[in-house]
């Protein structure tokens, strides 16, 4: 048995704080999955509980099982049985194999139906005409186009609060994953592809936006705010997003979508129309960003030889 050294007092007084430590930095998590503010968040919320209870019902009593086995069969108890000719049970047999089967098929019900009822491309019911807006992952920024509204923004996006949000998704360089984490469902953003999603906001407030897909040196920083407003804030932030004095041609858009980090938010007052569809058909090409490391070595998106047009 090898002997471990004794700890002075001051290491014995920071091993007893090491819990407090974590219980601090745990308090910072924001646990957004499970705080929607949204009906698609909600019922993710939902699967998220039912699906976590579902399989408690296994995990809790092989724990507590195990405890209980290996107190009532520790070396210093002489009443407990001892039968060495013992193989099988067909109650035992019963509850390991119908318990699981159970739980299985009713995760299976689960999943089939919420992967129609949730599927990020089926529209929303609602009596409210859903708010287009059109996203594009660059590096490392978020390009959102108004096609209907003639506006675009960077790194931020407003929509009235309980009216569905309908999102097309491309990106115009590497693969990247588009996720308000409150608002519910991720999607990927591909090159030369368009996706769609479609979220709605029950309630006023901002909401963190981020890429989920590791995409490059800057991908740490590419997050943006999204923000639900009253019907009256979002008409008053529009006229601001018009009152800019940038426009988003086909020059403008080559100089923003060079590889930048931690980009700032901008605002463009008008748009060059079909720009959404030219990023897509490749007919405006963002520069190349340089090759991470980190990729280049383990063959993930960010390098140059994964692009695709």
């Amino acid at each position: 048995m090898i002997a471990l050294p004794i700890m002075n007092r001051p290491v014995r007084r920071l091993v007893r704080l090491l819990p407090l430590s974590a219980a601090l930095l745990l308090s910072g998590c924001q646990w957004a999955v499970l705080d929607p503010k949204g009906p698609i968040g909600l019922q993710e919320r939902s699967i998220i509980i039912t699906a976590t209870a579902l399989m408690l019902i296994v995990v809790v009593p092989v724990i507590a099982l195990t405890l209980i086995f290996a107190w009532r069969y520790r070396a210093s108890n002489e009443k407990a049985d001892y039968r060495p000719d013992w193989s099988h049970s067909n109650t035992i047999e019963a509850v390991v194999w119908l318990i699981p089967c159970i739980i299985i098929a009713t995760l299976g019900v689960i999943a089939w139906r919420s992967s129609h009822s949730l599927d990020p491309y089926r529209p929303l019911d609602s009596k409210v005409k859903p708010i287009r807006i059109d996203a594009v992952a660059l590096d490392w920024k978020w390009l959102f186009i108004y096609p209907d509204q003639k506006v675009a923004t960077v790194n931020e996006v407003a929509f009235p609060a309980n009216v569905p949000v309908e999102f097309h998704i491309t990106s115009a360089t590497v693969m990247n994953a588009f996720f308000i984490p409150q608002l519910g469902s991720q999607i990927y953003a591909m090159a030369g592809m368009q996706t769609e999603l479609h979220l709605l906001a029950n309630e006023p407030g901002t909401y963190q936006g981020l890429s989920s897909n590791y995409s490059g040196d800057g991908f740490s920083g590419m997050t943006f705010k999204a923000t639900a407003l009253p019907q009256q804030g979002f008409d008053a932030w529009l006229a601001k997003v018009k009152g800019s004095q940038q426009t988003l041609g086909a020059p403008a858009y080559e100089r923003l979508a060079r590889p930048s980090e931690n980009n700032p938010v901008a605002y463009y007052s008008q748009v060059q129309p079909n720009l959404f569809a030219d990023i897509i058909a490749g007919r405006l090409q963002a520069p190349a960003a340089p090759m991470a490391p980190m990729a280049a070595m383990s063959g993930m998106p960010g390098t140059s030889a994964t692009r695709s047009n």
